[in-house]
């Protein structure tokens, strides 16, 4: 199945100090911003695009949330690289079928519509990566 790189997902301490580069450092359009409350994401999103690039800028809204956790681990910077398939379950069944594993518990809808899930990064040497579908 045709994967196709869909976004960065960036932690940052405060979205409204990191907004400033994005935009006129880097002349991105600010897209969307939404504030993500689902237990176990916990998150103030802002998208943003940036050239053919799209960035999703995460802060995380309580000490516990995922991000949070990250940043206190690794600091600020690149959380998750994302990749749009056309069907998110055929595209786990195939991933599954050459032996990734996934971490079950993030498949979900976010709030804008977005179905994802995360594969487990064991299966990716180190790198958290999103698959994602689209309504």
């Amino acid at each position: 199945m045709e994967k196709t790189f869909d976004h960065l997902g960036i932690a940052v301490r405060n979205i409204d100090e990191t907004l400033p580069f994005y935009l006129h450092v880097l002349g991105g359009v600010l897209t969307d911003r939404y504030t993500a409350e689902t237990k176990g994401v916990e998150v103030h999103v802002a998208a943003i695009h940036v050239g053919d690039m799209h960035v999703e800028l995460l802060e995380p809204t309580n000490r516990e949330s995922p991000i949070a956790r990250f940043m206190r681990q690794k600091g600020q910077g690149v959380h998750h690289v994302a990749y749009r398939v056309p069907n998110l379950d055929l595209a786990i069944e195939e991933a599954k079928r050459e032996g990734v594993r996934f971490y079950e518990e993030t498949l979900r809808t976010n709030a804008r519509g977005r179905r994802l899930i995360y594969m487990h990064m064991a299966s990716t040497s180190g790198t958290l990566i999103e698959l994602c579908e689209y309504p």
